[in-house]
């Protein structure tokens, strides 16, 4: 949606991405399976900046991939703080784990792997800062399972919720992920309790705010 030219001048205006996230980011495209789905320096700048902006005493991130979104919400966390991410994927579990070590983040990061809707009841925590960026049938889901972990004022972030454009068929004639993805975006748009808005960068992310 946006120019490669006018996402390099994004990129070259915007804090670089550390030694770390560079190495991340190379591994990942050399050495896994759909290498878009990392976040990348934009998008990770982005998650960064809004665990700054609202420091954390608990993070949960479902859906780890290879650590690099993470190690961006890290950043923001309470001296005290924790963030919790959950992938299925045990194949991944050690790459992020080299790179979340390698950041130094050892002691804050814990994983978790396994089916998120099953591992997320198992979470006794407040969470004030959420990411979803999973299987996208499940969003309404994660949802609202998270939403009464969350106090006053949490915060939800949401990813992939443009779908490549595909959000505009009609649920009837789409797939799977695709109807997850609609489901999600009608049910933020009814939700009576938050405040959201969408934000058409990338694949788009929905910022939530629990009032």
């Amino acid at each position: 949606m946006i120019s490669e030219k006018i996402e390099a001048y994004a990129r070259k205006m915007s804090d670089p991405e550390s030694p770390v996230l560079q190495r991340l980011s190379r591994e990942t495209q050399a050495k896994v399976l759909k290498p878009r789905m990392l976040s990348g320096h934009l998008q990770g700048k982005l998650l960064e900046m809004i665990s700054l902006i609202k420091p954390s005493r608990h993070i949960l991130e479902i859906g780890t991939y290879t650590g690099y979104s993470a190690i961006c919400l890290a950043q923001g966390l309470t001296e005290d703080g924790l963030l919790h991410t959950i992938d299925h994927n045990p194949e991944l579990e050690d790459f992020a784990r080299t790179f979340i070590v390698e950041a130094g983040l050892e002691n804050k990061i814990i994983q978790h792997i396994g089916e998120a809707i099953e591992v997320i009841p198992t979470l006794d925590e407040t969470f004030d800062l959420v990411f979803i960026d999973a299987d996208k049938e499940n969003y309404v889901n994660y949802f609202e399972m998270v939403f009464d972990k969350m106090p006053r004022g949490g915060i939800v972030l949401a990813d992939n919720v443009l779908w490549d454009g595909k959000v505009m068929q009609e649920p009837a004639t789409a797939d799977t992920e695709t109807r997850g993805i609609i489901q999600f975006n009608e049910h933020i748009r009814q939700h009576k309790g938050i405040n959201r808005v969408l934000i058409p960068y990338r694949d788009g992310l929905t910022i939530i705010r629990k009032k």
